[in-house]
């Protein structure tokens, strides 16, 4: 019996070659592999003297050789293939064990050129992988150290006989080897890909990274995959580290997404909480204000009756004032202590973080990456029978047209422009009231735009006059400009280009309001 091991992820590689040659195997390996095999005084063949040739190339040449492929490959109990065996003297093969290198790592370093990401696409690897997988039913394909223990155990089960294994097994390991080709497969196909968003085939890499409890509801199985795009793979919520904290959830990782999104839209500081993928507060200071200042501000005038047991997220270091902040800032709408389920921000101070976990044993506190808002990226999502495409919604543009008689101000615009921005993150239709540049009011996912209008100046009441309004898209009738005008909004901004958009110019001079329009559509089914 022998076995063929040729690993990048040498992690317990010399436990299993050990356990291997206890059951009688012969050890065959490539060069990296055969020297820590050795190094454990465990006996080894090198590849090239299995094959009498040399590896070549640079390295370039190793396992493509007839001797090894024959000896996978070949159909055992197939008589013609049983008299090419003789014939040639081709070794039979059992078991091959072979992972590839991490190539978004190469990928990814800026210091290593074209050519040099070139030369570390393995061919040999995938290609031993692929004929063990193809063989399975007489070769084992391994690909997973943390199998290993497992296949020893069956393997000493069945005295090393592999025919005795049971179809199902080997099925398991061949498609988990065929996935892993595939996967490697796809991020160097996304590598060589020049400015190409969807191609006429697509594959998608990801690893799973957790199994949640349920789902989105408790009888819905789910998983977390993380993206291993070469150009995604450090940024966003995709790239968390948990600190502390419960097992996240379905429903969790949805709602921290929306919250990081919308904060990493500014380059001040920023601050929101997110219920339901929505915010239900949210405030911006172009000044070096403090985060507690900034968290008692969103969620005073905001909707902290929402915002209980929300996510909270922040563009900026969680510090020791905002941490105490957090625990000890009470609901102005109830009057409780407010509660999260998650924290998320690009970093955080020690002291703080430990006071933090010391408050809490559930909170999630969570640790990313500031993702890059205008940094070209796909967004998938499933329908039946298939998934949609489409390029993230990146389009930030702050040029707006005044159409009406009434110009804002420079503060208005300012704060026309958060609520611009907050718009492109709240459910369609959407409606956002925005004073002082803190979230006041919000409407969002109504059947039509007067509901969410509606909503907005409820949430907003008193705090809206003077406030400005945003929308998602285009106004239809003048019913949502008279909805934010009498709520005190002095300020609406719409996509514009209805057809009736000259009866809503009218009636924003009618009733003495600025009524601006921006030609772009943030619609968020």
């Amino acid at each position: 019996m022998r076995a063929i091991l040729a690993v990048y992820d040498k992690d317990g590689i010399q436990e299993f070659a050990h356990s291997l040659f206890a059951l009688g195997y012969e050890i065959i390996a490539t060069g990296g592999t055969a020297k820590s095999i050795s190094d454990a005084s465990i006996p080894v063949t090198e590849i090239a003297d299995l094959t009498g040739s040399p590896e070549m190339f640079g390295g370039r040449v190793k396992t493509l050789h007839p001797t090894v492929h024959g000896g996978i490959l070949y159909r055992r109990g197939h008589p013609g293939d049983e008299d090419e065996v003789r014939k040639y003297s081709i070794p039979t093969i059992s078991l091959v064990v072979c992972n590839l290198y991490p190539f978004v790592e190469t990928a990814t370093n800026k210091k290593n050129s074209f050519s040099e990401v070139l030369e570390q696409i393995d061919i040999g690897g995938p290609t031993l992988i692929r004929a063990a997988a193809k063989n399975h039913s007489a070769v084992l394909p391994i690909v997973d150290p943390s199998d290993y223990e497992k296949i020893i155990e069956i393997l000493q089960d069945v005295e090393g006989d592999i025919e005795k294994i049971s179809e199902e097994y080997k099925r398991d390991l061949a498609a988990k080897a065929f996935q892993h080709v595939a996967h490697y497969d796809s991020l160097v196909a996304e590598f060589l890909r020049v400015d190409d968003l969807f191609p006429e085939q697509v594959t998608f890499a990801a690893t799973k990274i957790e199994k949640f409890r349920y789902a989105e509801n408790p009888h819905q199985a789910g998983t977390f995959y993380r993206h291993d795009s070469i150009d995604v793979k450090s940024e966003g919520i995709g790239a968390f580290t948990q600190l502390h904290g419960k097992q996240m959830s379905y429903v969790n990782f949805l709602d921290a997404d929306a919250a990081y999104n919308l904060v990493c839209d500014f380059e001040e500081p920023a601050l929101a909480i997110i219920k339901h993928t929505n915010p239900a507060c949210f405030a911006c200071s172009p000044d070096n204000v403090k985060l507690n200042e900034l968290y008692e501000q969103a969620l005073s005038r905001g909707d902290s009756l929402s915002a209980y047991g929300g996510i909270l997220a922040t563009n900026r270091i969680v510090d020791m004032d905002f941490a105490e902040a957090l625990r000890e800032v009470r609901s102005p709408d109830s009057g409780a202590r407010m509660f999260y389920e998650i924290v998320i921000a690009p970093g955080y101070d020690k002291a703080a973080l430990e006071h933090l976990r010391k408050k809490s044993k559930d909170l999630r506190i969570l640790e990313a990456p500031i993702g890059k808002p205008f940094k070209d990226r796909v967004e998938i999502r499933s329908v039946r029978g298939g998934f949609l495409v489409q390029e993230s919604d990146l389009d930030q543009q702050t040029h707006f047209q005044t159409v009406s008689v009434r110009v804002p101000s420079d503060k208005e615009l300012a704060d026309l422009l958060v609520a611009w921005k907050v718009c492109k993150h709240v459910k369609s239709n959407a409606v956002a009231f925005v004073k002082d540049r803190t979230l006041i009011g919000m409407g969002a996912g109504q059947p039509n735009r007067v509901a969410s209008a509606e909503l907005a100046k409820q949430q907003a009441a008193a705090n809206a006059e003077g406030s400005v309004a945003a929308t998602d898209a285009l106004i239809p009738f003048p019913d949502t400009i008279e909805v934010c005008a009498s709520a005190g909004c002095k300020v609406v901004a719409h996509t514009g280009g209805s057809i009736r958009d000259h009866e809503s110019i009218e009636t924003a001079n009618a009733l003495d309001i600025s009524l601006v329009v921006t030609g772009i559509r943030h619609f968020r089914h």
